[in-house]
């Protein structure tokens, strides 16, 4: 069965239907608007569409989550039905049923799907975090599953999980350091553990500030060297996979961190830009890939 043949089994109606169709709680953002390439041409083209089918599920589900408008039952209610459907009771739900297809055909499972509600679960439900291993474990599920779908997708060893939860954990908590005045704005989440900030002389309530209390902005910069211990773990990645192609995205991916986080160190995300421009990008991943061709064709001696 294809991706288009399991595709007819969902139903046009219940698909236009604002309380079936869970894509139409989409915020909008899609593969292209995120911090990190997604499925970049880098990647095989074999490859791409499950990657999309994998992204589209997994926003969905964060989208749904995030949802100003939904109250938490509703949303939970959503998310589950999005898990029943991916794992094929029922066909209403667009995302689900493409994941499940693309999955399907390759014999994959939907565990790192799976595990990623979780983290859509906890982000209605848990709006606090008492320290850097609770938000750690919170990576588990909100990040490391993507990197170890990747790494499934492209049929590598497992042995290179361990690496890859680094650099997931990494790109999660650069995202949470860069968004957390927006986070605690808007949706009343604080993923900046409370024993950091209490360290810090930091509050809750200094996210809420147009620009970061110097103890806030002392709690940040000691998250982001946390952080930069992650990526220096998840180094070996890039080099570690056997696919050429994925790991230069890896090096991309890993590129762009390390500029995130040397600006999260030096900046304030409060009031100071601490995201890469389309330009930055452009070039941090041109020199990624070109680095990554000569260490792949030099071998060790060249690192």
């Amino acid at each position: 069965m294809t991706i288009a043949d399991d595709m007819t089994t969902v139903h046009p109606t219940a698909m236009a239907g604002t309380t079936a169709a869970a894509g139409d709680l989409r915020s909008g953002k899609g593969h292209t608007d995120e911090n990190f390439p997604v499925a970049s041409r880098i990647i095989h083209p074999r490859h791409r569409a499950l990657i999309l089918a994998f992204y589209n599920f997994v926003r969905t589900g964060d989208d749904i989550a995030d949802h100003a408008q939904l109250d938490a039952p509703t949303k939970l209610e959503q998310l589950d039905r999005l898990e029943a459907e991916l794992l094929g009771k029922g066909g209403t739900q667009r995302e689900a049923v493409v994941l499940r297809a693309a999955l399907a055909e390759r014999g994959l499972s939907p565990q790192h799907a799976q595990d990623v509600l979780k983290a859509f679960r906890l982000d209605v439900t848990k709006h606090r975090y008492e320290t850097w291993d609770d938000v750690i474990d919170y990576c588990r599920y909100s990040a490391m599953p993507v990197g170890r779908f990747m790494l499934d997708v492209h049929g590598e060893d497992r042995a290179t999980w361990a690496a890859s939860d680094a650099l997931c954990a990494a790109l999660q908590v650069n995202n949470h350091l860069q968004d957390c005045g927006k986070d605690y704005r808007n949706l009343n989440r604080v993923y900046l553990p409370r024993d950091a900030l209490a360290a810090s002389g930091a509050t809750v309530e200094m996210l809420g500030q147009a620009r970061a209390t110097p103890q806030l902005l002392a709690c940040i910069r000691a998250l982001a060297r946390q952080t930069d211990d992650l990526l220096q773990q998840g180094r070996s990645l890039a080099g570690a996979v056997k696919d050429t192609r994925l790991g230069l995205e890896i090096g991309v991916i890993d590129a762009f961190a390390d500029r995130i986080v040397n600006l999260l160190k030096v900046r304030d995300p409060l009031s100071e830009r601490v995201h890469l421009s389309k330009g930055q990008m452009m070039r941090l991943a041109v020199a990624a890939v070109t680095c990554g061709l000569f260490r792949r064709a030099f071998g060790a001696s060249s690192r």
